[in-house]
């Protein structure tokens, strides 16, 4: 254990050491252009835990899955907030949504599915869920399903809880922080219109799932922890598992180039969506733990 004014000891073999742990567990990638911010985050994870060397880390990661858990979660924590990317929820609002509420009406199922892969701490999924009930607030609503997967627990607890403080919720008009939130002093509490729609599940990305057909995924800001095969394979199932029509979303800095599917690409308000073909037609049927 670390004595008071100790700086904690992390060889570079250590750090290796790490990187190869949490590519093998989780599929996350940290190569050499993050290789100094997982060191420092890594060596102020060690403080808080009152360890001195490395290869005490190491040994605790490897036998608690809570530990690894833990050291995880520091690591991957990055800022986020309530309609991080404003161009993107309006053209999902304004474009994409009322044509799935066209198609909806005329087919025979009326259930919006969306998916919010890499959810984090909530802000996305409940960010989607505004952009719903603000379509469809003087028409007829659709059945609006939201899954929002994530390999936190300690996250996926955070936006169970629905609290946050008022900085995320900067790029919310004021109507919208009224209607949808309950203040109580600094925080804010997510109202149960919002709470409802969601269903929060851990799950590790890197391990194929067949989670049924969707009419929209979101997975932003969640490829770059990954090497260029996951992305690939990744990818790939997101476009198996969105229904003719359906689109996906990525951050900014995410390229589906070199992927063997081909998405429709489209422009709006300085954001890219990303729609399978209307027209395919899929010959698989993929079940539960298949990997297309």
């Amino acid at each position: 254990m670390m004595e008071a004014g100790t700086n904690p000891v992390l060889t570079e073999h250590e750090v290796r050491e790490l990187q190869l742990l949490i590519e093998q567990r989780s599929g996350i990638v940290f190569d050499e252009s993050r290789e100094r911010f997982l060191t420092s985050r890594v060596v102020e994870h060690m403080q808080r835990k009152r360890l001195t060397y490395g290869v005490e880390l190491l040994r605790m990661v490897r036998s608690s899955n809570l530990e690894y858990d833990t050291m995880l979660e520091r690591l991957l924590t990055q800022e986020t907030r309530f309609l991080r990317y404003p161009g993107l929820f309006t053209s999902f609002e304004k474009h994409v949504l009322p044509q799935m509420q066209s198609n909806k009406f005329w087919g025979k199922d009326h259930t919006l599915r969306v998916w919010s892969a890499g959810c984090a701490s909530g802000e996305e999924p409940y960010s989607i869920a505004i952009s719903i009930c603000d379509a469809f607030a003087n028409s007829t609503p659709l059945n609006a399903r939201i899954m929002a997967t994530d390999i936190s627990r300690e996250a996926l607890e955070r936006a169970d809880r629905g609290v946050y403080g008022k900085r995320v919720l900067e790029n919310l008009s004021i109507a919208q922080t009224a209607k949808y939130f309950v203040q109580d002093g600094e925080q804010y509490k997510i109202r149960p219109v919002l709470r409802d729609m969601v269903q929060f599940v851990p799950m590790n990305l890197a391990q194929p799932v067949y989670l049924g057909r969707f009419d929209c995924i979101f997975c932003m800001n969640v490829l770059i922890y990954f090497g260029e095969a996951l992305r690939s394979k990744l990818i790939q199932r997101f476009f198996e598992y969105l229904e003719p029509g359906g689109y996906l979303f990525l951050g900014h800095a995410e390229s589906v180039a070199n992927v063997p599917v081909k998405f429709n690409q489209i422009i709006m308000n300085g954001a890219r969506l990303l729609q399978k073909p209307v027209d395919y037609q899929s010959s698989q049927a993929w079940a539960v733990g298949d990997e297309p």
